[in-house]
């Protein structure tokens, strides 16, 4: 079967399943779903997803989480309906430890390449200061680099998430009131040109969405921008280009309403020509669980 991911920020886990995430998660059934800005515990995903069961297969949610030490702020999360082989939270060496801000989890496929799909949220940033602002710049350095390390390892990669960056003018509607602004600063689109351009790496979400402007993944809750589509693209799905050779559509899941929106996100949905395997049987027993 094909394999589908979702991308979203949450802008918290547990108002977001409050507002009536867990009924889109049962009705868009993702295989993988990757969440940014979850701003819970371990223990506080676990209760509220674990108890949750995938909407094709029945099983309960896999999950791997970061949570961020900074109480309330970040915090990444892969959830899967199969248990990944392995996960990680390093990224850069200690430079980002606790941040809650990087986790990759790896999955065996039928194809024997294997995938690995990261769950990145890239904070903020601010023009005005230096500092802040070079922070921001390295997390997108390292993260490329990292990366680069499972793709020249041959295994297909995904990195998804809030990337808080719009990388053209086509990707924000008010462009020319952003300019030199933290979230489409020069500094910050080279980044993305050099991905995209130079080291190959294919932005899903325009390569289906066409030329723009949009489809926007992010409105603020201020005033009307949600109803008269004043928006961002700043969530992200990127592959591999031998992933995204096998990549089928990719559809931003914008609510309906104002009234039904769960986050001031939208998630980006991405299908592949893919199948996932289940992991081989721990000491001869069933498939683990």
């Amino acid at each position: 079967m094909p394999l589908t991911v979702a991308s979203v920020n949450v802008n918290g886990l547990r108002a977001a399943m409050r507002k009536g995430m867990s009924e889109w998660l049962e009705l868009a059934a993702p295989d993988i779903v990757t969440l940014q800005e979850v701003r819970a515990s371990v223990e506080q995903c676990d209760d509220l997803l674990h108890t949750l069961a995938h909407g094709r297969t029945g099983v309960p949610w896999h999950v791997a989480h970061e949570v961020c030490a900074a109480k309330g702020r970040a915090g990444v999360s892969v959830l899967s309906a199969v248990p990944a082989t392995a996960h990680t939270a390093r990224l850069g060496g200690s430079a980002y430890e606790d941040s809650g801000r990087w986790i990759e989890a790896d999955f065996d496929t039928t194809d024997g390449r294997g995938l690995t799909v990261v769950s990145a949220y890239v904070h903020t940033g601010d023009a005005r200061d230096a500092a802040r602002m070079e922070e921001k710049l390295a997390f997108l350095r390292d993260g490329v680099a990292r990366i680069g390390e499972h793709r020249d390892a041959g295994r297909h990669v995904l990195l998804t998430g809030d990337l808080n960056v719009a990388h053209r003018e086509v990707d924000l509607c008010n462009w020319r009131g952003n300019l030199n602004k933290a979230g489409f600063h020069p500094s910050e689109r080279a980044h993305f040109d050099r991905m995209f351009d130079e080291l190959g790496w294919v932005d899903l979400g325009r390569a289906f969405g066409g030329d723009g402007p949009g489809p926007y993944t992010w409105w603020s809750y201020r005033g009307r921008a949600f109803d008269t589509d004043v928006g961002w693209r700043i969530d992200y799905q990127i592959a591999s280009p031998e992933l995204a050779a096998l990549a089928k559509d990719a559809v931003v899941h914008r609510a309906p309403t104002h009234p039904e929106r769960w986050s001031d996100h939208a998630p980006v949905v991405v299908t592949f020509d893919l199948e996932l395997a289940a992991p081989p049987p721990v000491d001869g027993g069933p498939p683990p669980r």
